[in-house]
């Protein structure tokens, strides 16, 4: 387990913040596997984290496209708030190596434990407001977040409104969704879910919720038929 100091450390090499309270910063990066006699960590701040994240994006989405409609808008601001995009930063930090974890969770580059990763860094967005208010944490996104808000696939709509409009277009149908499995542990299921359109063969996908697994599933299934392409494009 790496001290608190030395993930200090660490992140202020890594991210260009000095992180302040220690103690909170270990809460930052600790799961609620790890069995604490305080049982401190990091949902609280993540539930912070993930407010302010939402703000700053909106505000920097807004500057950044002074004539995308109210509907573009979002449609950037959801793709840049998902558990993917997240995660994705916190695999730039290298969030994996710092985040505390108990013994029954293997591996944090594990796919199914992409929400964790992309939990830790909404709680240190929180961690980096409560020390440096808004405009701290507004230079932290910023330095993360602006160059993917301008890439291709962020205008992109999720993946089960997109299949749910491309079903609709082939014969008048709607995907529909069924779990297939659940397995592992209570606070580390794994889903999986597979899509059926009439007409069509289903696809399935996985992930530590319904809600993600059901994404991934459209995401599958859009690839496949060619609505989506690996580039980002649709």
């Amino acid at each position: 387990m790496v001290s608190a100091q030395k993930a200090a450390i660490a992140l202020e090499e890594r991210t260009g913040y000095r992180f302040l309270d220690l103690k909170r910063l270990e809460r930052a990066l600790t799961h609620s596997s790890v069995q604490t006699p305080s049982r401190a960590n990091y949902e609280r701040l993540e539930f912070l984290g993930d407010r302010v994240l939402g703000l700053a994006v909106a505000e920097m989405l807004f500057n950044a496209f002074p004539d995308a409609p109210e509907g573009e808008l979002s449609v950037r601001l959801n793709a840049l708030v998902n558990a993917e995009t997240c995660a994705a930063v916190a695999d730039e930090i290298g969030l994996a190596d710092l985040i505390h974890t108990g013994s029954d969770i293997k591996s944090l580059n594990d796919k199914r434990l992409l929400n964790v990763r992309a939990d830790v860094v909404e709680a240190l967005i929180a961690t980096i407001y409560i020390e440096g208010g808004l405009e701290a944490a507004r230079v932290f996104v910023m330095r993360y977040w602006q160059k993917r808000s301008l890439e291709t696939g962020a205008a992109r709509r999720d993946a089960k409104t997109e299949l749910q409009e491309w079903a609709h277009q082939q014969d008048n149908v709607h995907p529909i969704y069924a779990i297939v499995s659940r397995s592992g542990p209570d606070h580390d299921p794994l889903f999986v879910v597979e899509v059926t359109v009439k007409g069509f063969d289903p696809e399935t996908g996985e992930g530590r919720s319904k809600r993600i697994a059901e994404q991934s599933a459209a995401e599958a299934m859009l690839y496949r038929q060619g609505i989506w392409k690996r580039d980002g494009s649709a």
